[in-house]
């Protein structure tokens, strides 16, 4: 009983610590209020279920961004399924529903800028995100995405491109 009221005592510091950051991390791919709060709560699910089976080998900030950014992934993939929808039409939507958000308290530059970052394939809006927004560390996002830094690093710049490019058009 102690054990488990231990463990349940961890996990509510581990929410409190990571909930925002990880609440931010998941609304800049999926842009609505509603479903970053979904998928948080998935991360969160996910997170108490295997927490006996995390062994350390990654810090926990990691691990939990690992979840998180798998379950960002999965829903924007079942989002297409689900409505049949190509990749260009999903951005649209996104868009849309983000222009409609009561959450959303930007101006019309950060609304461009959205709509810059939405033109990016998946990959690259992910790795913008968690450099540009998240100021997130090469190498921390190496671990996460199990992706190498040097690879990291150029998608990061083809992305900037791409939305430097894109805002210059508008």
């Amino acid at each position: 009983m102690q054990l488990e009221q231990d463990k349940t005592k961890s996990f509510s510091e581990i929410v409190q610590t990571f909930q925002e950051r990880l609440y931010w991390h998941i609304r800049q791919m999926v842009l609505v209020h509603d479903d970053a709060n979904d998928i948080l709560q998935n991360t969160f699910l996910k997170a108490w279920n295997g927490l006996d089976k995390f062994r350390g080998d990654s810090q926990l900030s990691t691990w939990l961004y690992r979840i998180a950014t798998n379950e960002t992934l999965t829903f924007l993939a079942q989002k297409r399924m689900r409505n049949v929808f190509s990749i260009d039409e999903t951005e649209d939507l996104l868009f849309n529903n983000l222009q409609a958000d009561s959450f959303f308290d930007g101006d019309e530059a950060q609304l461009k800028l959205q709509k810059a970052i939405l033109t990016l394939p998946e990959k690259q809006r992910l790795v913008f995100n968690m450099r540009f927004y998240e100021e997130m560390p090469y190498d921390q996002m190496s671990e996460i995405l199990g992706t190498s830094v040097g690879a990291l690093k150029a998608s990061y710049h083809h992305a900037a491109k791409k939305v430097e490019e894109f805002l210059k058009k508008e």
